[in-house]
């Protein structure tokens, strides 16, 4: 019988190690929490007397749908009790993306040849997150992979709607920007220099209105090369520095302290966070492993930051939901949800209302943006538009006073 490593918290401070016996990873976890013990790290004990070989080059971008599409596909053949090296076979002659077709052909070769299908996932890590590859390695040592396929395909198919909603609700104002800004470029290079001659040959005093909008298309005639160049090396430095740790953690402040769209930069992070721990917490991942495969979805640095300060918290015997309760970041309403989860031993179910909770807020955030930002958009568009108009027009107005 396999022997599990472990590391567990009993009481509030009362950290132990020790070794269990059990068929899979889930009945090692499910022994310890008849124990009393709340499960933080779980290591198989194994000696691997297979080689790793080196996976082929992926040929291509693989869409995160495709992923979706493939593992509710291997979920459905697996439960129809179509074996392992079968499935991938009917879904690799069906697929239309060639790049999918190379790495779905080298899982079953790998397969065949004795390494497990959650090994051969980590040769593609670019394709297969850390959470995919710890759910699949959960569900081979709970015999249990279609279940766990479908609860992957659930999660993926909610994180990739919320993210069609938010295209959707920011093509309109990004397509509105893109016209108005053609608008004034067709009329600052073709417009304005014809109405400038006019204007000079008149011999008038022009009015300020006027005398700003020739000197900007003035400007922009004579140094359109240095504008394009000194906006690209501006660009450059921008996602460069963006790179940098120091950059992330600028960005990541800035971003959580924009007015209303710092909040829900905040609540889309948390939600998907909760969602992602929840999943592997009811799959029988023990909670530090867990975290440990949640903290990458987060894109935010400073909340990354102080989620790992919560798992080192927890790691030493403190309260994961008291340590968060600490951060100026995380809302009372998820640490205390937390707090009240693990001291009912129901911290998955915690998790599952924080994260719909929300992922609901989120979704309604996206429907008020989409629908401010247009008529803001129009607005904006329009003032731009309506002040060249106005400050072409101003002359001739003048002179019909004049020979009034």
């Amino acid at each position: 019988m396999p022997i599990y490593k472990y590391r567990v918290k009993k009481g509030i401070a009362s950290i132990s190690d020790g070794k269990i016996e059990a068929l899979t990873e889930k009945e090692a976890i499910e022994k310890l929490n008849q124990m009393g013990f709340m499960p933080l790290r779980l290591e198989k004990e194994v000696v691997s007397t297979q080689t790793k070989s080196v996976a082929p080059k992926v040929r291509g971008r693989i869409k995160s749908q495709e992923i979706t599409v493939f593992s509710r596909e291997l979920a459905s053949l697996f439960k129809s009790g179509v074996p392992i090296l079968n499935a991938l076979g009917i879904i690799m002659e069906q697929s239309e993306s060639p790049a999918l077709r190379g790495i779905i052909q080298d899982i079953h070769d790998a397969i065949k040849e004795g390494t497990t299908f959650s090994s051969i996932l980590t040769r593609y890590p670019k394709v297969f997150s850390p959470l995919y590859v710890a759910m699949v390695r959960t569900g081979e040592n709970s015999s249990a992979l279609p279940e766990v396929l479908l609860g992957i395909t659930e999660h993926r198919i909610k994180q990739e709607k919320l993210t069609s909603r938010l295209r959707m609700a920011m093509a309109y104002p990004i397509l509105m920007a893109l016209v108005g800004v053609g608008t004034i470029i067709f009329m600052f290079a073709f417009v304005i220099p014809r109405l400038a001659r006019i204007y000079v040959d008149m011999g008038q005093v022009l009015p300020l209105p006027t005398r700003i909008l020739l000197a900007m298309s003035h400007g922009l005639s004579n140094w359109w090369l240095a504008v394009i160049l000194v906006f690209t090396v501006f660009v450059f430095i921008l996602r460069r520095q963006g790179k940098t740790q120091g950059g992330k953690r600028f960005w990541s402040s800035v971003s959580l302290r924009v007015p209303i769209l710092g909040k829900f930069i905040l609540k889309a992070e948390l939600s998907r966070f909760c969602r992602t721990l929840g999943l592997l917490l009811k799959n029988g991942v023990a909670i530090l492993s867990a975290i440990d495969i949640a903290i990458p979805v987060l894109d935010n640095e400073l909340i990354k930051d102080w989620i790992g300060k919560s798992h080192r918290d927890l790691e030493q015997g403190g309260s994961f939901g008291k340590s968060l309760r600490g951060s100026k970041l995380i809302p009372l309403f998820m640490s205390n949800l937390i707090s009240v989860g693990e001291e009912s031993g129901k911290l998955q179910d915690a998790l599952e209302e924080v994260g719909n909770s929300y992922e609901q807020d989120t979704e309604e955030a996206i429907m008020i943006m989409s629908s401010l930002l247009e008529p803001l958009m129009i607005l904006i568009m329009g003032l731009m538009v309506g002040f060249i108009v106005v400050a072409m027009l101003l002359p001739i107005f003048d002179i019909n006073t004049m020979v009034r």
